[in-house]
């Protein structure tokens, strides 16, 4: 697939507004036969409040900006839903278990997790707290980096909602930049920001504590 147009060193994208800027991620995504028929199998299942978010969206759209093949990068496609009345293991088990059934060549490639009890878990796992959650669209605020939070439906009437509480400029311009909503996340920030750097040498990453640019190897 062609791009809309390339990054380059030499050339900035700064004439897109935010609703350009969405309609494009919009229209991206639609381009990727993959994950319209992910989209679609998911929306077939009806999950309460959910949503395909995080890294099956910015890395797609980076892919195309940089004239990267389809898929280059992601490692998984992580899944949202809201499922309040039930927040067991046991409950979100039998869900993850329910897509992959219902998508075999998913398997091993899917993230289930419902967002309704990431706060039963995450201290343990991460080491800091976790608010309790009123929706999906809420734990994009938590997210590790402003560009991971992004989320999108395909929606009844095959329109594509999209949620990105921070707005998407980050992602179109290939900016990681942290989000301190969580303590906890500044451990990983780093780990992560090196990673995608190998993968999108392009990047322009911020430190945690200035916010100033940093090559990958200042991180700490």
């Amino acid at each position: 697939m062609d791009s809309p147009f390339v990054v380059r060193k030499d050339e900035k994208e700064e004439t897109l507004d935010e609703g350009a800027r969405r309609d494009l991620l919009i229209q991206l995504v639609r381009q990727d036969d993959q994950l319209m028929e992910l989209l679609a199998g998911l929306r077939a299942l009806g999950l309460p409040d959910w949503r395909l978010v995080s890294g099956a969206i910015y890395q797609t759209v980076w892919n195309r900006l940089t004239g990267r093949p389809q898929g280059h990068g992601i490692k998984d496609y992580d899944i949202a839903y809201f499922e309040p009345e039930d927040r067991s293991w046991e409950a979100e088990d039998r869900v993850i278990r329910m897509v992959d059934e219902a998508l075999p060549l998913w398997q091993e490639r899917m993230e289930v997790r419902n967002q309704a009890r990431v706060h039963l878990w995450y201290e343990k796992k991460f080491g800091g707290p976790y608010p309790e959650l009123k929706c999906t669209d809420e734990s994009l605020e938590h997210y590790m980096c402003t560009t991971h939070a992004v989320a999108v439906r395909l929606e009844a009437d095959d329109s594509l909602s999209v949620a990105a509480p921070f707005g998407l400029e980050d992602i179109f311009s290939l900016t990681i930049r942290p989000c301190h909503a969580l303590e906890s996340n500044r451990t990983h920030y780093a780990e992560k920001a090196r990673r995608m750097s190998r993968l999108w040498p392009e990047l322009k990453i911020l430190d945690w504590e200035t916010g100033e640019p940093v090559r990958p190897e200042q991180l700490c």
